[in-house]
């Protein structure tokens, strides 16, 4: 094997592992300071109830974030940061309907 496929494959492996859940040791993840929900939801290409019921908060707290009235805040910013550079991350994990869990208004990301 040469060199540069040697690091590549130990590369992956971080990678594997880190997704695993099992980050390498020395990993460092960045949660930008400001985020743009607004944006991060236009690109998920949901509507407010929807997007909110998705990840799991009220359409109002959604409302206060993409008008900069509030932040998002710990898991939050988390969570929406994934969404950022993943739009698709939760519909594909939890699924949506445009009321929640099954039409109860309950978030999707609340369902065990």
């Amino acid at each position: 094997m040469t060199d540069s496929f040697t690091r590549l494959l130990g590369g992956l492996n971080s990678a594997l592992a880190h997704a695993q859940g099992n980050p390498p040791e020395g990993t460092r993840v960045h949660i930008p300071e400001v985020l743009d929900v607004a944006e991060i939801r236009r690109r998920t290409g949901l509507a407010q109830p929807a997007f909110a019921a998705t990840i799991g908060v009220a359409v109002g707290t959604l409302r206060n974030w993409e008008q900069k009235r509030r932040a998002p805040e710990g898991p939050a910013r988390v969570l929406l940061a994934l969404v950022e550079r993943h739009p698709q991350i939760v519909t594909e994990t939890f699924g949506t309907t445009s009321k929640g869990e099954a039409g109860t208004g309950r978030p999707m990301a609340a369902v065990a």
